[in-house]
């Protein structure tokens, strides 16, 4: 007997499903609050030079010492982080841009000498507004961001090797408590330093809360609710991603706004008293005891209680046999390249990771330009990503995942590089369009979770997800840097995201599909795949993929 015929028996989707789907969504709901945190954390208010001397003009306006001290660019708006070597008392007579201009040039101007004076209408205080991240300090304010998805880039190598090593629920445990531990610590940080290594810790402890949800959750659904299944979990990225938005907008202090998305931790580690492990996993381990009690609850509440009496450890053993690693095997990182079809599917997948992270995080994290507020812009963003993962979940069991995860790449991708082109008066018409790319965006960002859960085998799906997770979180490291190109050609950030993001869509094309097929359980159902490219891998899941091991 099968795992697939096991999981039958004790019941496929039923209320134990129900259970650990539910249990899984609460992670799913906190990880937003952490990846997009930049945007409000790092947000830079309006600004300008601290102007020290203004105490001793107190017959002056603020505007007139403005006038006096501040230069002005060529959109006559005065510049945040330039200053005139001496005040100006000329231009109070004649203040307009050209006589400004003028002055300009035969005045010195230079870089803010005493600080700067922030704009708190907004925001009590930010990381930017804290430590002066502005101006020549810009690049560093961008890079906390980059700190953060290094530490997930390595979280998920590190929770993918260990979660296929100690188990999916202990280590989601390992996971809570990493996040709240340094994310309290980020929140007390003294000095950008600290800030930014508790934060780069953050990031690995997130990532296991991103790595494992997912596969956990695939495990122990059946072959014909594993769509439905990954939607329900990415639906609540994006509650989480509209929460962020609300907590945003009413804490305004980046110290207590960092509290806020890491309490909730608590709730998460209450929560796995009653999450199951993998029986999956447990018998590639061979763990029997445990597997038949996870797989005796699971009938228990879905009801089916006299067909799991019917499992015993005989039966297990058998079953385990066919999927537990052969003696002698020692599966690492190396082994996603092992054999000719592994190849394809770490190279293609790893290219199709970096460019929807890539995309994904370059337009999440630019909430400006778009004619609303960004409070109001990160909140239709996520509103924007439920209709897209439904919409996904009905196109990918009809289309396949492999045209879906394709197109919606590429699509993304031409919605960045339309906003290139249409002129920034149009905002309603580059609302749209911005609104619609993030739609496929995260559609894009739906699927990949999927497809690659799908495409790698029980024995390495953990690895494989975490060498994955690791180019996505490569290309979401990036990406927050990309924005810096601003400086060479105002467009090129967007032109880069969208060149990265139709390139790695079309890498998906060298892919298998993977609709109503059964999941590999060993790399050699894996080969089996590409051995039989003659028959359709849609339709009847037995003549789809007929593997004797499963």
């Amino acid at each position: 007997m099968n795992f697939e015929d096991l999981l039958q028996e004790v019941g496929g989707f039923g209320n134990f499903q129900v259970l650990i789907l539910l249990l899984l969504c609460f992670p799913r709901l906190l990880l937003p609050m952490h990846f997009l945190l930049h945007n409000f954390l790092a947000a830079i208010p309006p600004h300008h030079c601290n102007i020290t001397y203004e105490d001793q003009l107190a017959n002056l306006t603020k505007q007139e010492v403005w006038f006096i001290s501040i230069p002005r660019d060529s959109e006559d708006v005065f510049s945040s982080c330039k200053m005139f070597s001496e005040p100006q008392f000329h231009l109070l007579v004649n203040s307009t841009k050209e006589a400004a201009n003028t002055t300009t040039n035969i005045t010195a101007v230079q870089n803010c000498q005493h600080g700067w004076i922030y704009d708190q209408s907004q925001f009590t205080s930010t990381i930017a507004t804290q430590w002066d991240l502005v101006c020549e300090q810009r690049g560093l304010n961008q890079a906390t961001a980059t700190f953060f998805f290094i530490g997930v880039m390595f979280g998920a190598v590190i929770f993918g090797y260990l979660s296929d090593r100690f188990g999916r629920k202990s280590m989601l445990l390992v996971a809570y408590v990493g996040t709240l531990l340094f994310g309290m610590l980020s929140a007390i940080s003294v000095t950008y330093s600290m800030l930014a290594v508790t934060r780069t810790l953050t990031g690995v402890a997130m990532s296991g809360l991103s790595l494992i949800v997912l596969p956990l959750g695939l495990e122990w659904v059946d072959v014909h609710h594993r769509t439905l299944s990954g939607v329900i979990t990415s639906i609540f990225w994006s509650v989480g991603n509209m929460l962020l938005a609300l907590i945003a907008y009413f804490v305004r202090d980046w110290r207590w706004l960092l509290f806020a998305v890491t309490l909730p931790c608590f709730v998460g580690i209450a929560s796995l008293w009653w999450l199951s492990e993998s029986a999956r996993w447990l018998l590639t381990k061979g763990r029997l005891e445990q597997a038949h009690k996870e797989l005796q609850r699971c009938a228990k509440m879905n009801g089916r209680k006299e067909c799991g009496a019917k499992i015993n450890l005989e039966i297990l053993s058998k079953t385990a046999a066919t999927v537990a690693q052969k003696p002698g095997s020692n599966y690492s990182y190396t082994s996603l390249f092992q054999t000719p079809m592994l190849r394809r599917i770490s190279s293609c997948m790893g290219a199709v990771w970096f460019g929807v992270a890539f995309s994904y995080y370059g337009m999440s994290m630019n909430i400006t330009g778009f004619g609303l507020d960004m409070y109001m812009t990160q909140f239709v963003f996520g509103i924007i990503e439920i209709p897209a993962k439904v919409i996904m979940y009905i196109v990918v069991n009809w289309a396949g995942r492999r045209h879906c995860q394709a197109w919606t790449l590429i699509l993304a991708g031409l919605s960045i590089g339309a906003n290139i082109v249409i002129p920034k008066s149009l905002e309603t018409l580059r609302s749209v369009v911005a609104i619609i790319g993030k739609g496929l965006s995260e559609a894009s960002f739906t699927t990949v979770f999927l497809y690659s859960s799908e495409l790698y085998p029980t024995v390495l799906r953990q690895k494989g997800q975490g060498y994955c997770a690791f180019m996505g979180r490569l290309g979401g490291s990036v990406a927050p840097l990309i924005f810096l190109l601003d400086g060479l050609w105002k467009p090129l950030p967007q032109v880069t995201y969208c060149a990265i993001a139709v390139l790695c869509g079309s890498s998906v094309f060298f892919l298998p599909e993977t609709l109503n097929v059964r999941l590999p359980e060993t790399i050699e159902d894996t080969e089996k795949q590409s051995l039989e490219k003659e028959k359709p891998l849609r339709g009847n899941i037995s003549e789809a993929m007929p593997l004797k091991s499963l």
